[in-house]
């Protein structure tokens, strides 16, 4: 029922809850009995949070913050009083639209035509399930490539911890050259052609409100690169000693930008140091600016061989090449180094 008519009421004040117009006993209480929260409708467990006498109130406080759009239903029941039952709509759900894609890579106009993955970057978190509905590759004349001609792998989202990261995967049979599909259709981007990859403004972020607008990229089919990153035909150029110049390696081709962002560290011999990476020309550079300045001496690019171009080739061995070792041969990581001196 509503508040009583003796005078006791249930307020939810800045996302506390407090019984007013009623005295707590000195004596102790075990007051998660006697006031209770539960977040939206049904047989719910209640809202875990803490219970205390403040300025002679007892009160409230929710372990999490409330949510907009939840109902809230808070309980009092007062040792021999009557039970008093008070509902709270949570704060409006804000309908602002402020997702937008803020990169894509490749960053590159060109792909090649055995190209692996998309990574689409986000500015806020999105909704889950939504890729096969709002994300679309047209041709040149603004078909979208469906059914047997379908080039990403709909049912496999793999987000980041953020929701902010969405990785897209080609399907792998277009690509590698053995397989059927590849023989019968084709690879997934031909050569010469363009495509327009398309983000629909309808996506909605994670809130449930769609995009500030929508995305469009343009490519161009290239050949397909199969020839495996090979680290002894990476240029790397050394830094400026006692300075925050960055050590560089410049690629023949482009790499795959999450893992050029955490399989390449650089080492003094004895520890790794810290600094921030940043990704150039169009993911054919890798830079690495250290916290402190340099001192002089011999370091080590520890790149880790399971690092990727675009076409999901990596150092010795082509995405082409099937891999039978067994599992437990695959669990550690190699890896290779290139050293460089700062003078």
């Amino acid at each position: 029922m509503a508040a009583s008519a003796q005078g006791i009421s249930i307020q939810l004040d800045s996302g506390t809850f407090k019984v007013l117009g009623w005295t707590p006993p000195t004596t102790a209480q075990n007051w998660s009995s006697v006031l209770v929260v539960y977040a939206g409708a049904g047989d719910v467990p209640p809202l875990a949070g803490s219970h205390a006498v403040e300025n002679g109130i007892l009160v409230f406080h929710p372990r999490y913050p409330i949510s907009p759009g939840v109902q809230y239903r808070a309980v009092f029941q007062p040792s021999g009083g009557s039970k008093i039952t008070k509902t709270f709509d949570g704060p409006p759900r804000d309908t602002t639209p402020v997702a937008r894609v803020t990169q894509i890579y490749p960053s590159a106009d060109v792909l090649p035509s055995n190209q692996l993955r998309l990574y689409i970057y986000f500015s806020v978190a999105m909704s889950r399930g939504e890729a096969a509905q709002h994300l679309h590759i047209v041709d040149e004349n603004g078909k979208t490539l469906e059914g047997s001609e379908s080039v990403l792998l709909r049912g496999e989202e793999l987000w980041d911890a953020t929701f902010q990261h969405l990785t897209m995967t080609f399907d792998p049979g277009r690509i590698k050259r053995d397989l059927t599909s590849n023989q019968m259709i084709g690879p997934p981007i031909a050569e010469g052609k363009r495509y327009t990859l398309i983000v629909d403004r309808d996506w909605k972020d994670a809130r449930g409100v769609p995009m500030v607008e929508g995305f469009r990229k343009v490519y161009r089919g290239g050949p397909a690169l199969r020839t495996p990153p090979d680290p002894k035909l990476w240029k790397v150029t050394a830094p400026n000693p006692k300075a925050l110049a960055p050590v560089t390696i410049d690629f023949p081709a482009p790499m795959n930008y999450p893992l050029l962002m955490r399989m390449i560290r650089v080492s003094d011999g004895r520890r790794t140091i810290a600094g921030t990476i940043d990704i150039q020309r169009q993911e054919m550079q890798w830079r690495f600016t250290p916290k402190e300045p340099w001192v002089a001496g011999e370091y080590q690019l520890i790149v880790d061989t399971d690092i990727e171009d675009i076409a999901g080739n990596h150092i010795g061995q082509p995405f082409d090449y099937d891999n039978f070792d067994r599992v437990t041969e695959r669990i550690t990581s190699k890896t290779t180094s290139l050293r460089f001196s700062v003078r």
